[in-house]
Parts: structure tokens; sequence; C-alpha cells
């Protein structure tokens, strides 16, 4: 018999998935597998609370409550983003904006003909819901964070088995990145495109195992700004963050009240509050003590914490289920992100193409911490300086990303589902059209780009 959920079930929980974690990162350091395949010890954790939790055998004492902490830990990673990130448009060229633009439409293809896909075959044949085809981009594109969001929205619109599926959806997807980029970066060696050999080996120690063994390479993790005497400074940032949050969740609750048919998403709205919050404390001295870097620490650990819930809730019959139209799903997926890396990408992108490209590659399919696995394999010195050009690259894609995460769902569920499928494609089209029409093409720019004898090349 179930008891009744208490505080001292949060208690239980949270060492369980303390513990699994321990184990998932000693698993990362030990085994060659986990290293080769570069599985984040919150997966390893993640398929642990699954198989030992109470979804399969049943051997560790889980609450009820797993899969609503997801939900909870999503707003948090939502706050801080909003709390940690700065935007700009500094240092925009034809390079950069061929990057950007490039990554706008993987991702927004991803949202488009994923729907069009569950509209026009995966709903007519195995009577899936029309959400079905957001399953793809929010798994794979948006990761975990972002399977966490839409399964949540539309397991409280009524269906059920979103978050089960959507969770999958971003376990597929991170194994296709890792595997897929291995196979990739083993390829482009062959063919010249990178001077690296794209082995494994050749990634830093600190990479393959997970660990930083050198004290002297153990970087900070933020900057104290206030004293112990009057709070830890962790504490403040964790208040700052605990605040927006709960800010967001009372707004939700108090615009149900109002208005009974409006369920807004307390994720976005925490986005929404932390940007008041940040844009209104930015006028005041106080903002001087928040801490960015310290705000991000805490997103990744509600990340790691989110994967360790979504994985160990997914229900194996809701999956079991949907075997088929999943399958059709990540196969046509694949096929999409083949056909950007291998065709798309060689033509938009300029210098470094290769490695902008298996860049791009893991984090259409799992995240930019396999991203960055990936390029480390390709370019170990980061000589490319893909990741400088991606962090500006990437500023015009995070409002697209937010408003496909925040408002997709919801424009599906009030039955507007063609409306994403024709207007997030058509913004994918025109996203990887535009660049050969202001000719920021790679093959444009070689043919301009003057030599230092003032001919050109």
């Amino acid at each position: 018999m179930r008891m009744a959920y208490s505080p001292w079930s949060l208690l239980t929980d949270a060492g369980l998935i303390g513990v699994l974690l321990l184990v998932g990162t000693f698993v990362r350091s030990r085994v060659g597998l986990a290293q080769r395949l570069m599985l984040p010890a919150s997966v390893i954790a993640g398929f642990l609370g699954l198989l030992l939790g109470p979804k399969v055998l049943g051997v560790l004492p889980f609450s009820d409550q797993l899969g609503t902490y997801a939900s909870v830990l999503i707003a948090v990673i939502f706050a801080c983003l909003a709390l940690s990130d700065d935007m700009g448009v500094r240092g925009f060229g034809p390079s950069t904006g061929a990057f950007s633009l490039y990554s706008m439409g993987a991702y927004a293809l991803q949202v488009g003909l994923g729907m069009l896909l569950a509209l026009l075959v995966l709903t007519p044949a195995f009577g899936t819901p029309a959400g079905f085809g957001l399953l793809l981009f929010a798994g794979w594109a948006g990761g975990f964070g972002s399977a966490a969001a839409i399964g949540s929205v539309f397991a409280d619109a009524g269906w059920a088995e979103a978050e089960s599926l959507a969770f999958t959806s971003a376990t597929v997807g991170l194994l296709v990145g890792v595997v897929g980029g291995i196979v990739w970066a083993n390829w482009g060696a062959r063919r010249g495109h990178t001077q690296r050999g794209g082995n494994f080996a050749d990634l830093p120690d600190s990479l393959r195992t997970g660990l930083v063994r050198d004290p002297a390479e153990r970087g900070s993790i933020g900057s104290a700004t206030t004293t112990a005497s009057s709070i830890e400074p962790l504490g403040l940032q964790v208040c700052l963050v605990a605040a927006v949050s709960a800010a967001a969740y009372g707004v939700a609750e108090l615009s149900t009240v109002l208005y009974p048919q409006f369920s807004p998403p307390v994720f976005a709205l925490a986005f929404v509050v932390g940007l008041l919050v940040k844009t209104a404390l930015r006028r005041t001295p106080a903002w001087s003590y928040a801490c960015p870097r310290t705000m991000r620490g805490i997103s990744g650990v509600a990340t790691d914490i989110l994967i360790v819930c979504g994985i160990a809730s997914i229900v194996p019959r809701f999956v079991a289920a949907n075997w088929l139209p999943l399958v059709l799903l990540f196969v046509f997926g694949l096929a999409f992100c083949l056909v950007m890396f291998r065709w798309v990408a060689p033509a938009l992108m300029h210098g470094a193409w290769f490695e902008k490209a298996i860049f791009t590659w893991g984090w259409a399919t799992g995240s930019v911490a396999t991203s960055i696995a990936l390029l480390r394999m390709v370019d170990p010195d980061l000589e490319s300086r893909t990741l400088e050009e991606f962090g500006i690259a990437y500023l015009p894609v995070a409002p697209v990303e937010t408003a496909s995460v925040a408002l997709t769902p919801v424009i599906v569920i009030v039955g507007a589902a063609w409306a994403i499928a024709a207007g997030w494609t058509a913004l994918g089209v025109v996203a990887l059209v535009l660049p050969f029409v202001l000719g920021w093409t790679r093959r444009k720019a070689l043919r301009t780009t003057p030599d230092t004898s003032g001919s050109t090349t």
C-alpha cells in the first residue's frame, strides 16, 4: 500500500535520486561503453530509476509524484534562463548570419515537418493526437527540458501519455546524437573535412570520464556576492530563483481562477517573470549581487534532476502502445538531420563548416553538451572558434525556441495544429533560403573574399 505523500516522501525521493546520480557518475567515470556513448550521469541514473522504480521492478520506493517534479523543475530552469542570459546582437556578419539561419531552419523545420508528418500520416493511420508531431522537436532539438515542458502541457490537457512519450523522444534523440555524431566525426576525418582523426581517444580525460582530476583545472562555479554572516552566497541566488518560480506559479493559479478556460504554462510564465524581475533590478544596485554563473549552475542541477525524474517516470506500456508511430517519427527525424548535415550545411556554412555542422548535429538531436563533446573530437583545441560564433549566432534562434516550447502545444490544444505545421515550416524554409538570397552562402563567400594580393578567391 502506497503511503500518503508528505515532506518525508520528498526527502526519500531526493535521496534516491541523489544515490542514482552518484552511481551514474561512477559508471560514467569507469565504464568504457558509457564513456564512448558520452552518456551523462543523469541519463544513466534515469535508466536505473526506470528499471528499479515502480514502473518496472518496484525495488526503489519512489513516491507517485516523481513525474510531477519534472513540471516544477522546468519552471526553475526557465526562471534561471531569464535571470542569467543576456541578449545582444553584436558581432554579426555573413558567416555568423549563415550559421544562425541554418540553426533557425533546423529548429523550425523539426517543428513544422514533424507536425506535417503527424497530420498527414500518423493521425490518419494510427489515430495519434495532433500534438504527436511536436514530440520530435520536443525531445530532439528541445532536449529533456522542452520534453518536460511540452509533455506537461499536453498531460494537463488530458493526453496522459504525452510526458512518457516526450521523455522517450529525448532519450532516443540523445543516443542518435552521440552515435551519429561519432560516425560523422570519423567520416569527416576520412574525407579530409577536418585535420583531426575524429577519434574518441582524442577527447580530453575530463570529457571522457566526466571528472576533472587535476585540481588546477577545476574552475569556479560562481562568485560570492554576500557573506555568510548575513546569508550564504549560494542561498541568495537560490532564493531569487525560487521566488521567481513561485511567483510564476502564483500567476498561473490566479489566471486559472479568473479565466477557467485559460491555463498558461508555468514555465513560460517563469521566463516572463524572470525577465521582468531582471529588468527592474538592473535599474538598481541590487542586480550587481546576482550571479548569472551561479544561476546557470542551479539550472544545470535542476536539469540533471529533471532528466532522472523524466526517464524514471516513463510508463513502458504507453511507449509500447505507440511504438510504431514513434519509430516512424524518429526515422523521419533522423532522415531530416542527415539531409541537413550532409547537403545543406556544406552549402551554407563558411570556414570550418564541418565543425559547425557537427556541433549543430549535437544540439539538433540531443543537447549542447553533446555538441561540445562532438566538437572536441574533431577540434580538440577549439581552433575553429565554433563555440564563440555559436554564442552569437544562437541569439536570433532563442526567441524561436522559446516560442516553440511555450506556444506550440497551446496552439495545438485550441485546435490550430495546421497553423503550426504551415507557419513553422515556412519559417524554416525562409531561414534556409535567405542566405542564398543575401549572398551569405559558402560558395559565394569563397568567390568574393579578397586574398592578401588583392585578387579574389
